[in-house]
């Protein structure tokens, strides 16, 4: 089996395993979600660049192991 280069280990280190749940008005998901599709991302990719972003500016405080 060859080294594991540095994209594999990036790769693995980017992997979406976790889910974020979170209760908000019918109206206001109906709303962001077709926002989104008219500018043709998922709602998915802008909550994931929100939270980027946020971190970003205050600070990631996360643990690497």
């Amino acid at each position: 089996m060859p080294p594991k280069s540095k994209d594999d280990k990036s790769e693995k280190k980017n992997k979406k395993n976790s889910q974020l749940i979170i209760r908000i008005n019918d109206v206001e998901r109906d709303a962001f979600v077709q926002r989104c599709e008219d500018l043709d991302t998922s709602a998915a990719r802008e909550i994931r660049r929100f939270i980027r972003n946020f971190l970003e500016e205050h600070g990631d405080t996360s643990q690497d192991d």
